[in-house]
């Protein structure tokens, strides 16, 4: 994309802990107005070269409760700030601001903003990870993925309906 972008982030970890949890998912949806794309890091390709490429031509970084998980669990984990490198929204505290409170899965809720995978958490996508990690299991990481992603392109969503109040 040659055109500054957007990006929708969220990442899956092994636990809530940057000191003792590694980061076993980066979902991205980049977007400007000509085009959109997809990314996830996984694994071993969780780095911060791949990270700081996937980002490349982004001019802001939309996320859900950003400011307090993600980004500092990125910058502690694969010394990347985007912080500093990029403009931030926090979609939560714009969420506050019009009286929506509660996770991103119960603000979901109260905006209407559909699921298709519905009843997992935060705790299931780290057991789907231990699931991949320790038994190979194609299925759990599947599932992972699928919920990675739709938290990323729901917060395009979320996005518009808070524009749109």
């Amino acid at each position: 994309m040659s055109e500054l972008s957007d990006a929708y982030l969220d990442i899956e970890t092994t636990g809530l802990s940057w000191l003792s949890s590694e980061i076993t998912v980066v979902g991205l949806y980049l977007v400007n107005r000509s085009a959109s794309s997809f990314v996830q890091l996984v694994g071993r390709e969780v780095t911060k070269g791949k990270l700081a490429e996937a980002l490349n031509g982004v001019q802001t970084v939309y996320t859900y409760n950003g400011s307090r998980f993600d980004l500092p669990f990125i910058n502690a984990s694969l010394g990347l700030d985007l912080v500093t490198l990029f403009n931030h929204r926090d979609l939560m505290y714009d969420c506050w601001q019009c009286n929506l409170y509660g996770g991103f899965k119960a603000v979901e809720r109260q905006l209407e903003i559909p699921r298709r995978l519905k009843g997992i958490t935060g705790w299931d996508a780290v057991v789907l990870w231990q699931k991949y990690r320790d038994y190979a299991d194609r299925n759990a990481l599947a599932l992972l993925l699928q919920y990675n992603k739709e938290d990323v392109m729901n917060l395009k969503v979320l996005r518009e309906r808070l524009d749109g109040i």
